[in-house]
């Protein structure tokens, strides 16, 4: 590692660029679509999962 450095790790997708993790992520996104194994949710399944992320971020507030 330099000198001038701190001492953090440059491995890894979380220490990248933003923009070459959205990319990486992109690419990922659009092979699963291609294969078929892409899941998309249903107007019912979304509305299921916000009603379930309004109260697990509000369950403290009580």
């Amino acid at each position: 590692m330099k000198k001038n450095m701190p001492n953090i790790s440059r491995r890894g997708f979380a220490s990248m660029d933003p923009n070459k993790q959205r990319r990486i992520a992109s690419m990922g996104g659009r092979a699963a679509h291609a294969k078929g194994t892409a899941h998309e949710f249903t107007s019912e399944e979304a509305r299921a999962a916000g009603r379930k992320g309004g109260k697990a971020s509000h369950a403290g507030r009580r």
